[in-house]
């Protein structure tokens, strides 16, 4: 048998493969009723643990098992203004305690007001920036982004009076067994070929030209148009990506009980708070994830968190 590699299930389903525009996601959806339920980490690695199996449907319910879980590092995000939305127009309210230093490496809005001035609005999101000076990554520039706040315009007022100026912990966020929508940018891998990009099958060796590109353009291609359908070479990776349903296992700020010998390969130690989630996120390591409180949650995961009895840290050099 000649060895033929099987197409990927899914692998026409994005589109347009197109590097992302950032290195970080861009969200723009709303969030319900609760206050908060977006937050961002720096990915360190991966580990695994072992817990006592509390999944209700599992073949192995209350068996002790094993699984990979990525470690996140979450410094706090600090709220560094209010971003009101009326209709199509939007106004920011910055904070005056902002460094110099801070301004010198962000760019912010230029125009700000006071936020006693907030009226009429239809909803309000926080403008946030990462601490990664708080970590030992050696990034120096923060990421800015924007972070919803759910509840009717008096809960999302009062939320916005109460934190501006202030820090974020992942405590006030999220909460350990729960699920979260991940949101990332991949690892980028430049211009593949169409083997390697959407797995298609290799060609027969007496083929007349090349083994790894498509045996046919398509039946509607005599007036030179080709369907976008057809796979091609072109860019792979570095695309916005969003997993869902990530289950949440830990929540901790020891990080004693998290490193391993020698630290994470290409990232270092785990110096904040940190949070472990079951299976992969994508991404290298360093790079920042989003995470937002899932959408549409999986009835069938529980909603307590996990009985960890061990968590690996042998060196991962």
């Amino acid at each position: 048998m000649p060895n033929i590699r099987r197409p990927r299930q899914g692998s026409m389903q994005f589109y347009p493969r197109v590097r992302a525009s950032r290195i970080y996601p861009r969200l723009n959806h709303q969030i319900g009723a609760e206050p908060l339920s977006e937050f961002a980490g720096y990915k360190a690695g991966m580990t695994h643990l072992t817990f006592n199996d509390n999944r209700p449907n599992s073949m192995t319910k209350g068996e002790e098992v094993a699984i990979p879980v990525t470690v996140i590092e979450c410094p706090p995000l600090k709220v560094v203004g209010v971003r009101a939305y009326k209709g199509e127009k939007r106004k920011d309210y910055l904070a005056e305690n902002l460094s110099k230093e801070l301004a010198r490496k962000i760019q912010l809005p230029k125009k700000k007001h006071n936020i006693d001035e907030i009226k009429d609005f239809d909803f309000l999101r926080f403008i946030v920036h990462t601490q990664p000076y708080l970590t030992t990554i050696g990034k120096k520039k923060p990421e800015l982004f924007e972070v919803g706040i759910g509840g009717k315009t008096e809960e999302q007022l009062g939320k916005a009076k109460e934190l501006f100026g202030k820090e974020i912990i992942i405590n006030n966020v999220f909460s350990e067994g729960a699920q979260l929508d991940v949101h990332s940018i991949t690892k980028g891998k430049g211009y593949q070929g169409p083997t390697k990009r959407f797995g298609i099958a290799l060609r027969s060796h007496k083929s007349e030209k090349g083994t790894r590109g498509p045996g046919s353009l398509g039946g509607w291609r005599g007036q030179g148009h080709v369907m976008y359908r057809v796979a091609h070479a072109g860019q792979m990776g570095f695309h916005k990506r969003t997993e869902l349903n990530k289950w949440l296992v830990r929540i901790g700020n020891d990080p004693k009980k998290i490193n391993p010998k020698g630290g994470f390969l290409h990232y270092g130690i785990v110096k904040n708070h940190y949070m472990l989630v079951a299976g992969s996120v994508g991404g290298p390591a360093k790079r920042l994830i989003i995470f937002t409180k899932a959408q549409r949650p999986n009835k069938k995961m529980p909603k307590e968190a996990p009985q960890i009895q061990y968590v690996s840290l042998e060196s991962k050099q």
